[in-house]
């Protein structure tokens, strides 16, 4: 997205929104681009922490935007279940009725969507630029394509073609796909999961492959080894000059990736993702070449007789800055026409 004089002289704009479990994105676009991804006006970050609700942070960020038009329709990308108008974070005690906080902030339209849903809609839209492939693989085009990623939690969609040729739209699916059940692959793997059933009682992919997941695996790694565990933030954990000290913070962004990779290779079978992977989310694209040297791509074919099938499927890392943004305009667009 980039500011254009021509997007910038319209008389309207939509307000977008990026709402995770840490950070709480804003952004305003311009609706005559937003099927192309829309011209992003104005943007904002804040700590969902600072704020004690979501109406506190959507005022602070209207009331920065200077001279731009007030929005009046919105799209919000919401790190939870959406089942109705009630939505509860999963990962942050933000609670609101959609409609109540539409009507609170003068809006005519107000939309959430979850957050994975919001960048399953980006990838038509992403450019070669937007996303780094790892590992071999060909999309086929026309066939479904998988999104998951890990931040403050483990979010999965993905997309499912209606009608054939260049004018078909997408169907992105909207579900829970992080909170199913983590699969060893490994003894070890195993001997980790056994560690953390006695503190959860439900060891989801999320609980090890998120930003608390890394914090998990490095505990569970340190009691298993007998060794204290230092009070490490995930972006510790991975940091390279702090894995050269202590060898369980390789070993647990080692093991992140690779159960990444199983997690993939799951939702890629489960979903027929014949056009391909995309993992997002804030930790995956600033871990850079190590990724792609990573076991992810290795764990995410090894499902025995069906490695050929998932041989041939690519996985990517999607680079774009701010792709639930992207999903978001899109959503917007669609009934705009």
């Amino acid at each position: 997205m980039a500011g254009t004089a021509e997007a910038a002289s319209t008389n309207t704009t939509w307000l977008v929104g990026d709402i995770g479990g840490t950070n709480a994105r804003f952004g305003l676009v311009a609706p005559r681009m937003a099927e192309s991804g829309g011209a992003l006006l104005h943007l904002n970050t804040y700590a969902v922490a600072d704020f004690a609700t979501i109406e506190d942070a959507i005022r602070a960020f209207l009331d920065t935007s200077g001279a731009l038009p007030r929005p009046r329709i919105g799209a919000l990308s919401i790190a939870a279940a959406i089942t109705g108008d009630r939505i509860t974070m999963t990962n942050h005690p933000w609670s609101f009725s959609v409609t109540g906080l539409r009507d609170r902030l003068g809006f005519e339209r107000l939309v959430a969507i979850n957050d994975f849903t919001a960048v399953a809609l980006a990838v038509p839209l992403l450019g070669e630029a937007d996303r780094q492939p790892v590992g071999g693989g060909a999309p086929l085009a026309g066939r479904t394509i998988a999104v998951l990623g890990p931040g403050s939690g483990l979010g999965a969609s993905g997309l499912v073609p209606m009608g054939v040729g260049a004018g078909s739209e997408w169907i992105a699916l909207s579900g829970e796909g992080g909170h199913a059940t983590m699969a060893p692959a490994s003894e070890r793997e195993s001997a980790v999961l056994d560690v953390m059933r006695a503190r959860f009682d439900h060891v989801s992919a999320e609980r090890c492959v998120s930003g608390p997941g890394l914090v998990n695996l490095y505990n569970s790694l340190a009691a298993l080894d007998g060794v204290p565990a230092a009070p490490y933030t995930p972006a510790q954990i991975t940091d390279p000059e702090i894995g050269e000290q202590d060898p369980l913070c390789r070993e647990a962004t080692a093991m992140f990736c690779a159960m990444l990779g199983t997690v993939a290779g799951n939702l890629a079978l489960t979903l027929g993702a014949q056009g391909g992977v995309y993992i997002a989310g804030g930790i995956v694209p600033k871990l850079g070449p190590r990724f792609a040297e990573s076991g992810f791509r290795a764990r995410f074919e090894a499902k025995g007789r069906m490695r050929p099938y998932l041989a041939a499927i690519p996985t990517y890392v999607i680079t774009h800055r701010l792709p639930a943004f992207l999903g978001c305009a899109a959503e917007l667009a669609k009934h705009a026409r």
